[in-house]
């Protein structure tokens, strides 16, 4: 990792414990979901370290146009308060790859990471990579005629599970379909269609 990187990771970092300090704590969800949806992220974010992470790093590698751009960039990850708790988690394993990974991670909120940026732009993503992993669990009802090939039961919702990395060549963008009956939630269609990808 560049020196440069380093500085740049570690004032996100700082930037985000200050905020976090003057915000105060994040409202409270309900149990269950909470642990629904703490589970759906950790998951995800397991199965991208493990399966997707190398493969995008070499794509970065092989198609930068950007200027010296870092070979081993700092990652990004974008989510909510349950999906920071879930991070917590995953990236707090005792693993030799979990401890390289750590090093060079900051897991933060959207608002966190824009307002970060806007005062210490990366153009190009030349220092790291962006990563989101977050669920809307409160589609509005009004929205609920664009799912209308997958109906709820009585008692269920839908969630939505955005996931996507930027910073790696080609962006990624993905938008799956789940449902939550207030116990379980269970996958309905992944890789939803990219018109519902402004709810």
């Amino acid at each position: 990792m560049f020196p440069e990187t380093l500085h740049w990771l570690n004032g996100l970092r700082e930037h985000v414990d200050d905020s976090r300090l003057r915000c105060g704590p994040a409202p409270e969800v309900p149990a269950a979901v909470y642990a629904a949806e703490r589970a759906l992220l950790a998951t995800h974010l397991v199965a991208w370290l493990d399966t997707e992470l190398a493969g995008l790093l070499a794509e970065r590698e092989a198609v930068s146009h950007g200027p010296d751009p870092d070979p081993d960039p700092a990652i990004v990850l974008t989510t909510t308060g349950t999906g920071l708790a879930a991070a917590t988690d995953v990236l707090g394993r005792d693993d030799p790859l979990m401890r390289d990974h750590r090093r060079r991670f900051a897991c933060v909120t959207e608002r966190e990471y824009r307002l970060w940026c806007m005062r210490h732009p990366d153009p190009g993503h030349r220092m790291h990579i962006n990563h989101w992993n977050w669920l809307k669990t409160r589609v509005p009802p009004q929205r609920w005629p664009a799912f209308s090939r997958y109906p709820l039961r009585e008692g269920e919702v839908y969630w939505l599970h955005r996931t996507g990395t930027t910073g790696v060549g080609r962006d990624r963008r993905f938008c799956h379909l789940w449902k939550w009956n207030g116990a379980v939630a269970s996958l309905v269609k992944p890789f939803i269609d990219e018109a519902v990808q402004g709810l």
